[in-house]
């Protein structure tokens, strides 16, 4: 079985709440996806960040950390994407990186990745520095108009968000 096939299992057992067999799949291949996230193949490490969310890893944030700073935009899209999965339901995921996710969406030379950090962002606190750099990109006429759009849309929601507490 791949790393690819065993993420897909895992999501599968994420999802029908099995969380025994989930566990036993976790240790079986823990190792592998660091060794994965440490190959020289941006392909091979972006799967590794990938599957860290697929298998609901929560022990390898530290991993994830390291993905969003990978030299290749598939791998800190990967990365991104964990992250986004798994502070869904832990904000604190999102606001320990959120200097992280600033410099991404605001400097990354992928727009695809700047979009993923602006979406990731949203999982997070609705913290002011967050929403006033998510407004400095929706105002940003040079900016691309999709990622002028999402940032719009999640400063949006935040700000709605810190107004309801």
């Amino acid at each position: 079985m791949t790393l690819a096939e065993a993420a897909a299992e895992a999501d599968g057992l994420a999802a029908a709440g099995d969380q025994s067999a989930l566990a036993t799949l976790r240790s079986q291949w823990g190792e592998e996806i660091e060794h994965a996230a440490r190959s020289a193949d941006y392909r091979v490490r972006a799967q590794a960040y990938r599957a860290i969310a697929q298998f609901r890893f929560r022990q390898k944030l530290e991993l994830v950390r390291r993905g969003l700073q990978d030299e290749s935009p598939a791998a800190r899209g990967s990365a991104l994407i964990s992250l986004e999965g798994l502070s869904r339901d832990h904000p604190g995921d999102v606001n320990s990186m959120r200097a992280l996710l600033h410099e991404l969406a605001s400097n990354d030379p992928n727009l695809a990745v700047r979009r993923l950090a602006i979406i990731c962002l949203k999982n997070g606190s609705p913290q002011r520095e967050t929403i006033l750099v998510l407004n400095g990109l929706a105002d940003d006429d040079e900016a691309d108009g999709e990622l002028r759009k999402t940032a719009k849309t999640i400063a949006a929601a935040l700000t709605k968000r810190a107004n309801t507490r």
